[in-house]
């Protein structure tokens, strides 16, 4: 397996390529089958949403889509299968929170424990994905003009501090990694009113602007801004669902699965003896 074959190439507008690979065949004990990222292009320039897990080399594959265009790559976040690609390019955008956090080399070695041989290609570079070469840090509110579409930075934290999405104005949205169907990885129960606050902004511009096509990080793509509004009532009302509530002892948290979600729910301070209590019954 190479590149060519390893990462799925989808025309889905004459200015937007998705390019997809399979994240359960990196690691399956996240609850996720794809990992997406985007490529949005302009007239002039072309604006690259993430560069996934690293697995295999991006950059070849994203200079065959850009016809000679400038390329512009953004993270929406730090986490590893967000940045993998990072130092094959010149300059990565990343919100400000997070700029440190792209800029050293990251260890892989947490994945030693998945079970798929396909994790034998992280041995060619030790387990180690390479730094970005330069980072340039965004506050958000910056307009990317890529020539015939702008692209919309907007803060949204939760996820993690320096999560970001990106609106354009021809009414993309795409949210990262805050709202998917699947599994939604969030952070401890005192602090989900910052997700609330994160996925209101974006319910208020959907409905300011009219958009209706989102485009998350994982999973299904070109969805209903309805997933923002199920996702926010179902935050807004945890206290109702918490009983519900299993504990995950690969990612240390609690699991909640309603709908179309599977919560996964970072283990607060207070709630760690009864976590562990409740893994001990598992057992």
């Amino acid at each position: 397996m190479n590149s060519e074959n390893y990462y799925e190439i989808i025309q889905q507008k004459d200015h937007l390529i998705i390019i997809r690979e399979k994240f359960d065949e990196i690691d399956p004990r996240y609850f996720t089958i794809y990992t997406n990222l985007y490529l949005i292009i302009g007239n002039n320039e072309c604006l690259l949403i993430d560069t996934g897990c690293g697995l295999f080399p991006l950059k070849p594959v994203i200079d065959k889509l850009l016809n000679g265009k400038k390329l512009n790559v953004v993270n929406t976040h730090f986490h590893w299968d967000h940045i993998g690609a990072n130092g094959e390019f010149d300059n990565i955008f990343i919100h400000k929170k997070e700029r440190r956090l792209i800029s050293r080399p990251l260890n892989l070695s947490f994945l030693k424990d998945a079970p798929n041989t396909i994790l034998n290609r992280y041995s060619d570079i030790n387990l180690i994905l390479s730094p970005a070469k330069r980072i340039t840090p965004l506050n958000g509110g910056e307009v990317f003009s890529l020539g015939g579409i702008d692209v919309e930075i907007i803060h949204n934290a939760g996820h993690s501090p320096g999560s970001i999405s990106l609106y354009t104005d021809k009414g993309e949205l795409f949210p990262g990694d805050l709202a998917r169907y699947g599994m939604v990885l969030l952070p401890s129960k005192e602090y989900l009113a910052q997700v609330i606050d994160s996925l209101e902004i974006l319910i208020n511009l959907c409905n300011e602007k009219n958009v209706n096509e989102l485009y998350p990080s994982h999973e299904e793509f070109n969805i209903s801004k309805d997933i923002l509004t199920d996702l926010s009532n179902h935050l807004k009302n945890i206290d109702d669902i918490w009983e519900n509530r299993k504990p995950n002892e690969v990612n240390n948290a609690w699991t909640i699965e309603i709908d179309k979600f599977v919560l996964l729910i970072n283990v607060g301070i207070k709630e760690r003896e009864d976590f562990r209590k409740r893994l001990r019954l598992l057992k």
